[in-house]
C-alpha cells in the first residue's frame, strides 16, 4: 500500500526539535493509568479514553444523522476506484463503491478478513483453484436506481487494463488474469466479449477463469479497484471527479484540493448491504495547506478526524498528549519505514558494503527521529510487518538491530567495510522526500551515525510529488548516485504477496514507478512467490512468507527503521471508532457515526 506525501514542508532541524519535545511529554505521561479524558473541544462530549479505539470499538452506536467531518492536508491521488492507490482513499471509497467481497467492518485482525458484499457469499472455487464463481445479491442498485449487474462488475475490473488512460492503481488482477498482456482494455477492445477470463452467463453471475491459481485472488477482489463501473457513466480520465455511486453515499460536490461532500444515495438499500451502516447524513472533507493549522482545528473539535491517517504532526502530537490524551490512539500502522540500497549504485553492489550500513546505524537514534517508541514505533529488525501472516516481529533480528537498546555495532561495521574493500569508508548520497520532515530527520540521524564509521553521506531532498519519476526510475537513481533511499511501505492486502512482491520480485521491476528500489533479482525469491501464490494451505503460506523475509534480510538490501506506530486523533463526537488491520491500522471509516 503506497504511503503518500503530506505536503508538509519544514526543515529537518524544526522537525527534530519538535520530536524531542514530544518525547519529553510522552516520557512524562506515557506510563500512568489516567485515561486523560478531556472534552477535545467537542462541546463537552466526553472522550473515550487513551487507546480506547485501538483494535476495539469506542462509542458503539446505531444513531443516524449529522455530518461527519474529515480534515486533510492532501487530496487523494484519485477518487476513481480504478486509479486510487492511497490507503486513505481505499478506506473512504467504500462510502460510494461496493465490491463482490470487501474487508470485514471489524476492529483489529478481524478487519483484514474478507466478507461478502455485492455477492451473496464468498466464491465458489473449483477443485483446481482456478475458477471463482459469484452470484450477486437481489436489490443492489446504482445511484439512479438501476440494478448493478455482473457486466458492470466485469467492466469495472477491465478498466485496470487501460493503463494509458487510467494509470496509477494496483494491477494485481490484471497480472493474474492476463499474465501475457494480450487483452487491450475496454477502450481499445473491438470485440463485444471483453476479457475472456471473466464470464457473465447472466446478470447475477460472474465467473473468473485464472490461467494459474492464486491463493490471494479473493483478497484482490476485495480491493476498491475491483469495484463495478457502469459503461454509460464512465468518463474515463475524468471519472475521479465524480464517480457514479454503488454505495450508500454519492458525490454532491468536489473541488480538488479544497473540499469534497458526500450525501446519502437514496437508492441504496440497507437490506442489500450487510457491511455498511450508513450513519451520517452527510460526509465532508476539507483540505488544508498547513498541517499545524489542520491539527489545531482537529484538536479544537472543528473536525472529527484526519483523512490521511498518518498521525498528528510533531506539534499536534505534543498538544494532544498534554491536553487531549483521551482522544488519541496509538495503533501499529502496518507500515515499515526503512532505508534501501540500490545495487546499481556502487559500492552497494557489494553485500558487505550494505551490511556495513546495517551494523553501523544507530537504531535508537533512528527510532527517536521517527518519533520514539510511541509516535514512531518499535525498532525495526526485519522487513515483514507484524500484521502480515508469517511475520516474526522483533523475534527475527538477524543483525541485532534491537539488541543493546539499538546501539550501533561499530566493530561488525568495520569488519564489513574491510570485507567490501573499503576499510576507510566511502561516499554516497541519501535520497529523501522534501515534504516529509520526519524522513528528513531520519536521514540526518543516519548521516551522523554513518560518519562515525567513515561513510560520508550527503542528503539530497527531492520533490516528494515526483517520487515515481525520481527514485522510481532506476536510471535516475543511478545518475544521481542515490546509494541509500528512505521510504516506507504497507500491505496492499495482508499477505506477503500483497506486501512484498512489488518490492522484491524482479518481475515487478519497472522503468518508471518502480518499487523494487534495491533491484533485487533473486530466482529463489521469485520462486518462493510463485509457490506462495499457488499454495492453499495456511500454515505453508505462512512458512513461505517467513522464508521470503529471511532471504531478503540475508541479502542486506534493507535497513528497517521502525514497525511504525501512529498517534491518531478522534473527536469526542465520533461513534463506532476502531483501528483495523484491513487498512493498515487506520480507523475504519465505513461505519463511523457522529453524536
Amino acid at each position: 500500500m503506497k504511503t503518500h506525501s503530506t505536503g508538509r514542508r519544514k526543515q529537518a532541524l524544526a522537525a527534530t526539535a519538535a520530536i524531542a519535545a514530544l518525547l519529553s511529554v510522552a516520557a512524562c505521561g506515557g506510563g500512568d493509568s489516567d485515561d486523560g479524558n478531556g472534552s477535545g473541544g467537542n462541546g463537552g462530549a466526553k472522550a473515550a479514553g487513551f487507546d480506547a479505539a485501538n483494535n476495539k470499538v469506542a462509542n458503539a452506536s446505531t444513531k443516524k444523522g449529522g455530518t461527519l467531518k474529515f480534515a486533510s492536508v492532501q487530496d487523494a491521488d484519485s477518487w476513481d476506484t480504478t486509479r486510487g492507490y492511497y490507503g486513505m482513499a481505499w478506506n473512504f471509497m467504500r462510502y460510494y463503491s461496493r465490491q463482490l467481497v470487501t474487508n470485514a467492518a471489524e476492529p483489529g485482525a478481524k478487519g483484514a478478513g474478507v466478507v461478502p458484499d455485492l455477492a451473496k457469499d464468498k466464491a465458489e472455487i473449483s477443485s483446481d483453484g482456478k475458477t471463482y464463481t459469484y452470484h450477486l445479491r437481489e436489490g443492489v442498485t446504482w445511484e439512479d436506481g438501476k440494478p448493478i449487474t455482473s457486466q458492470d462488475v466485469k467492466y469495472g475490473i477491465e478498466r485496470q487494463w487501460a493503463q494509458d488512460v487510467l494509470s496509477g492503481g494496483p494491477v494485481y488482477i490484471k497480472n493474474v488474469l492476463d499474465p501475457d498482456g494480450k487483452y487491450k482494455g475496454p477502450y481499445k477492445d473491438t470485440s463485444k466479449e471483453g476479457l475472456k477470463a471473466i464470464q457473465t452467463p447472466d446478470d447475477q453471475t460472474i465467473v473468473f477463469k485464472l490461467p494459474k491459481r492464486n491463493s490471494d485472488f479473493e483478497e484482490m477482489l476485495a480491493m476498491t479497484s475491483s469495484s463495478p463501473v457502469r459503461k454509460d457513466k464512465d468518463t474515463k480520465s475524468k471519472y475521479g471527479l465524480h464517480p457514479f455511486s454503488s454505495g450508500p453515499y454519492k458525490f454532491q460536490s468536489y473541488k480538488p484540493a479544497k473540499s469534497l461532500t458526500l450525501v446519502r444515495n437514496t437508492e441504496w438499500k440497507q437490506a442489500s448491504d450487510p457491511v455498511r451502516k450508513a450513519l451520517p447524513d452527510k460526509i465532508t472533507i476539507t483540505f488544508f495547506t498547513n498541517a499545524d493549522d489542520m491539527d489545531n482545528r482537529l484538536l479544537n473539535g472543528e473536525f472529527d478526524l484526519d483523512l490521511n491517517q498518518t498521525g498528528l504532526s510533531p506539534q499536534g502530537r505534543t498538544k494532544a498528549l498534554r491536553e487531549h490524551k483521551g482522544n488519541i490512539d496509538n495503533p501499529v500502522s502496518g507500515y515499515i519505514r526503512y532505508a534501501v540500497f540500490p545495487q546499481s549504485v556502487k559500492p552497494f553492489d557489494n553485500i558487505h558494503c550494505r551490511k556495513a550500513v546495517l551494523y553501523g546505524a544507530d537504531h535508537k537514534s533512528l527510532q527517536t527521529a521517527r518519533g520514539g517508541p510511541q509516535a514512531g514505533g518499535d525498532i525495526g529488525t526485519n522487513m515483514l510487518p507484524p500484521s502480515v501472516p508469517g511475520s516474526e516481529g522483533q523475534k527475527y533480528d538477524p543483525y541485532g538491530m534491537a539488541a543493546n537498546d539499538g546501539a550501533p555495532n561499530t566493530a561488525k561495521a568495520k569488519e564489513e567495510l574491510k570485507a567490501c574493500g573499503k576499510p576507510s569508508g566511502f561516499k554516497t548520497t541519501i535520497a529523501v522526500r522534501n515534504n516529509k520532515p520526519v524522513e528528513v530527520a531520519t536521514a540526518t540521524s543516519l548521516q551522523a551515525s554513518l560518519k562515525k564509521i567513515g561513510i560520508q553521506a550527503d542528503i539530497d531532498q527531492y520533490d516528494g510529488a515526483q517520487t515515481a519519476g525520481i527514485i522510481g526510475n532506476p536510471k535516475v537513481v543511478k545518475s544521481k548516485n542515490y546509494g541509500i533511499i528512505i521510504m516506507g511501505w504497507g500491505p496492499d492486502f495482508p499477505s506477503v504477496q500483497g506486501y512484498g512482491q512489488p518490492l522484491w520480485d524482479s518481475r515487478f521491476t519497472l522503468d518508471n514507478g518502480n518499487n523494487n528500489y534495491a533491484l533485487i533479482d533473486d530466482k529463489a525469491i521469485n520462486g518462493d512467490f510463485d509457490k506462495f501464490n499457488n499454495e492453499l494451505d495456511k500454515t505453508k503460506k505462512e512458512q513461505l512468507a517467513t522464508d521470503i523475509n529471511h532471504k531478503v534480510m540475508e541479502g542486506g538490501y534493507y535497513l528497517p527503521f521502525v514497525f511504525e506506530k501512529f498517534i491518531n486523533f478522534r473527536s469526542s463526537r465520533l461513534t463506532n471508532v476502531y483501528s483495523t488491520n484491513g487498512y493498515s491500522g487506520m480507523y475504519d471509516f465505513v461505519n463511523l457515526g457522529v453524536k
